[in-house]
């Protein structure tokens, strides 16, 4: 075997995320997603956002939800300001291409990659012999949706950078085993900004999630200003004083949380926060932080709610993205077909 450096993909730059279809969209979706997802959009690099609908029913979701919870994704990325124009915005299912490169990547790709997944621990936890298969080749799915559009950057927080490895694994084995250098992308991971994950407003330490019982955990994008402002006031904080820009805040996950929360809202370092307001109160930092939660959010919240009385027009922009994205998968997975050997006519 050569030891010469591989060839490199040499291909347009394109960026591709997406957001499950299982709704309840919160805070942390925006500031994780959907609001870089909108700065990304003028970044120069043609975007492809889905719903990831067929990522969602890994776990149960009542089939009379779904396509519901589908058109609530996609007027979320419209009203956080995702122009149809710029962006590619379709629903994962209505490209069969997705599913076909999903079966020959599961081909490639190795058990032993997948066993090292830690969000199938996570997720199937004590009883994984009860999870869907789905649930555990999940990952492989997700490369398929990324190497389909031969995206060569994708949006990730923390947690799913595990995902993009094993996207760049595969994608490196298919171009070496059938001998086609260069032929999929190794895409880099976009980690930008003070609240690529969100925390819990009850605990520092969780994940903002839908699934949290408590709804005081988290600001939901269907909030209005007095349940922002009230959940914000309430949120768990410590003993101490807002911070100086050079405390470290490893032991105060909570006051750090509020903190790139901040950030994220105002296009702010958390330097900058907290040298703003160091050595104040929760009692005076709350207050702006809530007033600044609700002018941020509920122009969104306006505009996800008059889209979702009209679903005639989420739905032409859902189908009209799936056409134009299956224009772009299509041939690719025409490509792969005639790479693997299968048989053509």
């Amino acid at each position: 075997m050569s030891d010469a450096e591989p060839i490199a993909y040499s291909g347009p730059r394109r960026i591709l995320s997406g957001i499950q279809a299982s709704g309840a969209l919160h805070l942390g979706n925006y500031l994780g997603a959907l609001k870089r997802f909108t700065a990304l959009q003028d970044s120069g690099a043609p975007c492809f956002l889905f719903v990831a609908d067929m990522h969602a029913i890994t776990v149960w979701q009542e089939p009379e939800k779904l396509a519901a919870q589908t058109r609530e994704i996609a007027a979320a990325y419209l009203a956080s300001g995702l122009d149809p124009a710029k962006s590619v915005i379709f629903p994962q299912s209505a490209v069969r291409a997705h599913a076909d490169l999903a079966w020959v990547f599961n081909c490639v790709a190795r058990l032993g990659w997948l066993d090292r997944m830690t969000q199938f621990k996570e997720k199937s936890g004590k009883h994984k012999e009860r999870s869907s298969v789905g649930l555990y080749t999940y990952p492989v799915l997700q490369a398929a949706d990324i190497l389909l559009y031969k995206a060569t950057e994708v949006p990730v927080g923390e947690d799913q950078k595990q995902h993009l490895e094993l996207t760049r694994d595969i994608a490196a084995k298919f171009n070496n085993d059938f001998g086609v250098p260069g032929f999929f992308p190794l895409p880099d991971p976009l980690i930008q900004g003070p609240a690529t994950r969100v925390m819990s407003l009850r605990d520092g330490a969780a994940k903002m999630s839908k699934s949290d019982p408590s709804d005081q955990s988290r600001i939901n994008l269907t909030d209005d200003a007095d349940a922002i402002a009230a959940k914000i006031r309430k949120s768990k904080t410590d003993m101490g004083v807002m911070p100086e820009p050079d405390e470290a805040l490893d032991d105060r996950p909570e006051v750090k949380n509020l903190i790139a929360i901040y950030a994220a809202l105002s296009d702010q370092t958390r330097e900058q926060v907290t040298a703003e307001f160091a050595g104040q109160g929760f009692g005076a930092f709350k207050p702006k932080l809530a007033e600044l939660a609700v002018s941020s959010l509920a122009p969104v919240t306006a505009e996800m709610r008059r889209l979702m009385d009209d679903p005639a027009e989420i739905d032409r922009v859902l189908k009209s993205g799936a056409e134009r994205a299956a224009e772009i998968a299509d041939p690719v997975v025409d490509e792969v077909k005639r790479i693997v050997g299968f048989w053509r006519a």
